[in-house]
């Protein structure tokens, strides 16, 4: 009988064998990748002073962190929301003096103290990659390659990316469209959530027709071409293009060069990753700079529940769990362990492997089928 003591939070929730196994599988998968590539773990606490926490990024919301007071340092204290932010700290401090480009990547929970409508959790596992100290081209490939590789190698198919250009209208309005500072931040808004109307009313006429640029790549990057007469767009266009060349069949590029949300940090480019079967994004990522340090930087996160929605039933149990009898040999036990076997020890003469969700039972020194 559940008690009212034992139900969790709004918004927790335990993850049971099945589920906990396919995300571990998952974490590691994403991580092998991230690995193969030369980026480096790294692991940074789970509480952090709150002013650290909100002050290395543009955007970040300590309205949405879990906060308390250090009795130690009587100063507040908050469970991250975002490890990107975290990873800033790193290298701007303990990592200050290590060789550029800076190769970083990261698994781990974070927290929020309330839902969004977007969002129910308020717990979530975020991975990701940090290409640290360049805001070049090259760079901004390598990163979206390596998103698509971790998503591949996790078993996500069919996967697509979507540009976009988070600075967009600060990059136009001061010659090409322009726009008072007052006007910027409602422009941006209305751009963001595609309604005409109200970008007319916000005095952006002039930007009505990237509501039109988007779409598969070849086609919408023609289109905003063809709208950046005075060139202000120029050297982000040909750098959307080079990304879209790395890519090559991989994935399906896209392109929305008006899209903000989620990107409340990010500079001149941003993109966003989905794949068959996730019924949201799977991560974003882009380019931004580190504050205090100043430094240039690109990367992307990766979210754990839309990455098991797209992966489906094909990354848990595989079926070979195998039932020990009492008295096996510990020796033929081991071996089948380190060949890929899941093994469960029979500890009562009464066990019967089948309630105990075994596929195969061990005669002798062979797994046989039950």
């Amino acid at each position: 009988m559940t008690k009212a003591d034992d139900l969790l939070p709004v918004g927790l929730e335990d993850a049971l064998p099945d589920r906990a196994r396919k995300i571990t599988s998952s974490m590691r998968a994403v991580l092998d990748a991230m690995d193969g590539h030369g980026y480096d773990r790294v692991r940074p606490p789970l509480v952090e002073f709150e002013q650290s926490l909100a002050g290395r990024m543009d955007g970040v919301a300590t309205r949405r962190m879990v906060r308390f007071t250090d009795p130690d340092s009587l100063r507040t204290l908050a469970l991250r929301s975002d490890i990107t932010v975290q990873i800033g700290r790193i290298a701007a401090t303990g990592m200050a003096h290590a060789p550029r480009p800076l190769r970083l990547c990261y698994a781990g929970d974070v927290a929020f103290l309330s839902a969004s409508q977007l969002d129910p959790a308020r717990q979530r596992l975020q991975m990701g990659a940090e290409l640290i100290g360049t805001d070049s081209v090259a760079a901004a490939s390598e990163i979206v390659s390596v998103a698509i590789d971790a998503l591949a190698t996790a078993g996500v198919t069919n996967i697509s990316v979507d540009f976009t250009l988070p600075d967009l209208v600060d990059a136009l309005a001061q010659d090409a469209m322009p726009l008072a500072p007052d006007q910027r931040e409602a422009v941006r808004r209305e751009l963001d959530t595609k309604d005409a109307g109200g970008l007319r009313e916000a005095g952006g006429d002039a930007y009505l027709p990237l509501l039109y640029a988007t779409g598969d790549f070849a086609t919408a990057i023609d289109k905003l071409a063809a709208l950046d007469a005075g060139g202000a767009l120029a050297s982000r266009i040909e750098g959307l293009r080079t990304i879209a060349a790395t890519i090559g069949e991989r994935a399906r590029v896209t392109l929305d060069p008006t899209e903000r949300h989620g990107f409340e940090y990010q500079s001149w480019f941003g993109f966003t990753l989905y794949g068959d079967g996730a019924r949201g994004a799977l991560g974003r990522g882009g380019t931004y700079t580190i504050r205090g340090s100043e430094e240039a930087a690109t990367g992307f996160s990766l979210y754990m529940d839309p990455l098991l929605d797209a992966l489906g039933a094909t990354n848990g149990d595989d079926g070979k769990k195998l039932f020990l009898p009492l008295g096996h040999d510990r020796g033929t036990a081991a071996r089948l362990r380190a060949i890929g076997w899941r093994t469960v020890a029979a500890v009562e003469p009464t066990d019967d492997p089948q309630q105990l969700g075994c596929s195969h039972v061990l005669d002798g020194d062979a797994p046989q089928t039950l």
